[in-house]
């Protein structure tokens, strides 16, 4: 399992036109889900989530996570974190899970989110989603399961 995250404010993602899922402060979390994750792999990514210290505190030093500062999750799910792009021009997407096992995991990681007392919006799994946001710092973060 692969996630993106972005430290973000005035988070949106829109599909069709309509507004799905919005957050004012947080993260924006791109999800990729491949073949063998399990359930420790969504508890791998979760716990590192909610916890990395990468918001600002008082004195302006990344002390603080997402837990303590009460930010909220963007939550996308995102194929194209698998993509494979080593041959030719057209990257391959053969490592990222398949639809129905992907969602599973997708609508599990963010389960988990709220378990953790973290809000959690949503795009649409499975559609073409506009994603807008500022990301704050910039602060962006690349975390993988498989490194644990």
């Amino acid at each position: 399992m692969r996630a993106v995250i972005q430290r973000a404010k005035n988070a949106s993602v829109t599909v069709e036109d309509e507004v799905v899922g919005q957050i004012a402060n947080g993260l924006v979390v791109l999800l990729g889900v491949t073949h063998d994750d399990q359930e420790e792999d969504v508890d791998y990514i979760v716990r590192k989530l909610v916890h990395l210290r990468i918001f600002e505190d008082d004195d302006g030093k990344m002390n603080d996570s997402l837990i303590n500062t009460g930010g909220s999750v963007l939550s996308i799910s995102q194929f194209t974190l698998y993509a494979d792009t080593r041959k030719g021009r057209r990257p391959s997407y053969i490592q990222a899970a398949k639809p129905d096992v992907a969602t599973q995991w997708y609508n599990q990681f963010n389960k988990r989110l709220l378990e953790e007392g973290v809000r959690v919006e949503t795009g649409q799994f499975g559609e073409m989603m506009d994603v807008r946001f500022t990301n704050v710092g910039p602060v962006t973060i690349i975390l993988d399961s498989k490194d644990k």
